[in-house]
């Protein structure tokens, strides 16, 4: 049974999992409340244990295959963020926020951090931001942006 086992999933991976498969949930919940208002006795809960269990095993994705997907997609947008941020730098404008924060702009990169600590948020092309780790790339982009601004 250890594919019943959901501890180590994150809340991006049953986000996914649920965008990419909430069709069929839907139709498993009314097929469920049907059986459940319909038919009597413990043979209702075998269907419904039945239709759980179907819904589980379902889809060509498992919520590993799932969480791959996601981690492969943070990582293109991580490189992408990177990489955009190392040809726009000339560009950036940095900024200091009334909170303690700071903030860099560049035409598509939008970089949000508080000095000192070891992350930052970053917004590629008006997306929502994502959460990088600072590095040396980062830093120095920091280091950049700060001497413009």
């Amino acid at each position: 049974m250890n594919f019943l086992d959901f501890s180590s999933y994150d809340t991006e991976t049953w986000t996914t999992f649920f965008q990419e498969n909430w069709l069929v949930l839907v139709i498993a919940l009314v097929v469920l409340l049907i059986v459940i208002r319909v038919v009597k006795t413990m043979v209702k809960w075998a269907l419904a244990a039945v239709i759980i269990i179907g819904v589980v095993l379902y889809s060509g994705y498992s919520l590993d295959d799932v969480k791959e997907i996601g981690t492969k997609v943070v990582d293109t947008v991580k490189q992408e963020a990177v990489s955009l941020m190392i040809g726009e730098a000339e560009n950036a404008e940095y900024k200091t926020n009334a909170d303690g924060t700071f903030t860099i702009k560049t035409t598509n990169v939008e970089l949000t951090g508080k000095a000192g600590d070891n992350e930052v948020k970053v917004s590629v092309k008006g997306t929502p931001s994502i959460t990088l780790q600072v590095d040396e790339t980062i830093r120095t982009f920091i280091e950049q942006a700060k001497q413009k601004g």
